[in-house]
């Protein structure tokens, strides 16, 4: 469990909902290479107009109606604090329009600069220590990692720099 205080990671299921069911006319997103799937989103009981975040997607399927995906979340300045568990739903909106569905299965919050904040600490119980897992020998290991962490400054830049419009009081959508 995180509390979206500020950015975190997601690993999940995304489910892209149909033109009939009101989601995108032009299907599931096709993101290239260079850049990540970006929009907004909520999580319910929120709405799209009290609970807004930004939501960058990244490692899904391209033109999938549901793929595995990972991404980011980045709260809304001003927005209180959500609790993000395994197995909560998120909103995906392309403004107050719902146009997917993540289903969380992992969760990890992120230091400002986009590196994984380690959990907290359970209660120690004495345990014999084990060796660490020997990596693959056809993998390549950086800094003793198999895969490189995804560091999503771009996308976190775009939520979190400062905007004029940032102060300006909050209204109401008109829909």
């Amino acid at each position: 469990m995180v509390m979206m205080t500020g950015s975190i990671a997601v690993r999940g299921t995304v489910l892209w909902l149909t033109p009939q069911q009101g989601g995108r006319v032009s299907g599931p997103p096709e993101p290239d290479y260079d850049y990540d799937y970006t929009a907004t989103a909520f999580l319910p009981p929120r709405t799209a107009e009290d609970g807004q975040a930004g939501i960058a997607l990244h490692r899904f399927a391209p033109g999938a109606w549901r793929t595995p995906a990972e991404g980011i979340l980045v709260p809304a300045q001003g927005n209180r604090a959500q609790q993000v568990i395994p197995g909560c739903i998120v909103i995906i909106t392309e403004g107050v329009r719902p146009v997917g569905l993540l289903t969380v299965d992992e969760v990890q919050a992120l230091a400002p600069d986009g590196t994984p904040v380690p959990a907290p600490a359970a209660a120690a119980q004495p345990t014999a220590p084990t060796p660490p897992p020997e990596p693959a020998t056809d993998e390549p290991v950086a800094d003793g990692l198999a895969e490189p962490p995804y560091r999503h400054s771009t996308a976190a830049a775009r939520w979190a720099s400062k905007h004029a419009s940032d102060d300006a009081p909050s209204q109401p959508a008109g829909v």
